[in-house]
């Protein structure tokens, strides 16, 4: 890809980009499109039959990205009007109807300054479905099965309603205070979160190691909420609760994320780690650094404490007349 800022500058960049296709895929076409500074990437679910229907479940909002991957998804979108989720949502019906697609999928645009552009189609489910089913109360991997049998929908589009707001937090095994080096290790304790509004779907057990051969991705932790500020406040208080010991995780990561102004008003983009290069930024405070001085002096006073103890007691003591009446009975 290149980006063309100024009409002098297509000719290079057309043939530089024409030159790495053709090294890559024996293929130098392509194609021009228009380039956004600050989109924001927002999909729609769809679910399509084998019997002519095609419905929608609204948006997710995968706008806080790394590299062109996302690490946190949301439903609804915060900018959403409900006209717009209308339009955006027939303009996926209608692309998929035009295929004859059948499955669940996803048609995922990008968005700005009121205007959507089609990106792609990921035929398939994808590792954010599962905002879209607690907001949408439908369990997509569910259907997905039921219409490859051939069995039709049970609901249209107008049985569909959205209820609250959800959050998923791609929980990966990288370290983010290392530019997000991979990380592997035996997993020593996973202690999961719990409780209301509150779901984990992880492939990964204490015992399990990581190892470098795979995906990163150890699970995904999803919260749902009446509204976006009480689903973030639920996440927030899993992520504090969410205990992975024996490997670096992207967790303290999702924290500041999920700590960070901008993201809790909604005002995010593609850009947002660019922009906002304080949640990655995990050099310990003042605070941290005087409260770890204190627990290291407590320790050490502790075990000064241990040692004198021990040399001051009896080493050679015989037992007490009667100790062998305190001793467990094994008959």
């Amino acid at each position: 890809m290149r980006v063309v800022r100024a009409p002098a500058e297509l000719a290079r960049a057309l043939e530089a980009a024409r030159h790495e296709a053709r090294a890559a895929f024996g293929d130098d076409q392509v194609y021009l499109e228009k380039y956004l500074e600050r989109p924001r990437h927002v999909e729609i679910q769809v679910l399509a039959d084998a019997h002519g229907n095609v419905i929608h479940l609204g948006e997710r909002d995968c706008s806080v990205q790394r590299r062109h991957q996302k690490i946190i998804e949301e439903a609804p979108s915060p900018i959403l009007t409900e006209r717009l989720r209308a339009r955006m949502g027939e303009a996926a019906v209608a692309a998929a109807r035009a295929v004859g697609y059948r499955s669940a999928g996803t048609v995922e645009f990008l968005y700005q300054d009121g205007s959507f552009y089609f990106l792609e189609m990921n035929t398939r489910i994808q590792v954010e479905h599962p905002v879209t089913e607690l907001v949408s109360g439908i369990d997509l991997v569910q259907w997905q099965l039921r219409i490859a049998m051939g069995e039709a929908l049970a609901f249209t589009q107008a049985d569909v309603r959205l209820r609250g707001h959800a959050l998923e937090c791609r929980i990966t095994s990288e370290d983010p205070a290392n530019g997000f080096l991979p990380a592997t290790g035996r997993i020593e304790l996973l202690d999961i979160p719990s409780g209301p509004g509150v779901r984990w779907d992880g492939g990964v057990v204490e015992g399990y190691t990581v190892s470098r051969f795979y995906d990163p991705l150890l699970g995904k932790l999803i919260c749902h909420g009446a509204d976006r500020a009480a689903a973030i406040g639920r996440m927030q208080r899993a992520l504090r609760e969410l205990r992975i010991v024996g490997v670096e995780t992207s967790v303290p990561f999702h924290r500041a994320v999920l700590a960070e102004p901008d993201f809790v008003a909604g005002e995010i983009d593609t850009g947002y780690l660019e922009l906002h290069p304080a949640v990655l930024d995990f050099s310990p405070s003042e605070e941290t650094l005087r409260t770890a001085a204190l627990a290291a002096a407590l320790l050490e006073e502790q075990r000064r404490t241990r040692t004198n103890l021990t040399r001051a007691a009896p080493t050679n003591e015989s037992p007490a007349p009667n100790a062998w009446r305190h001793l467990p009975w094994r008959g």
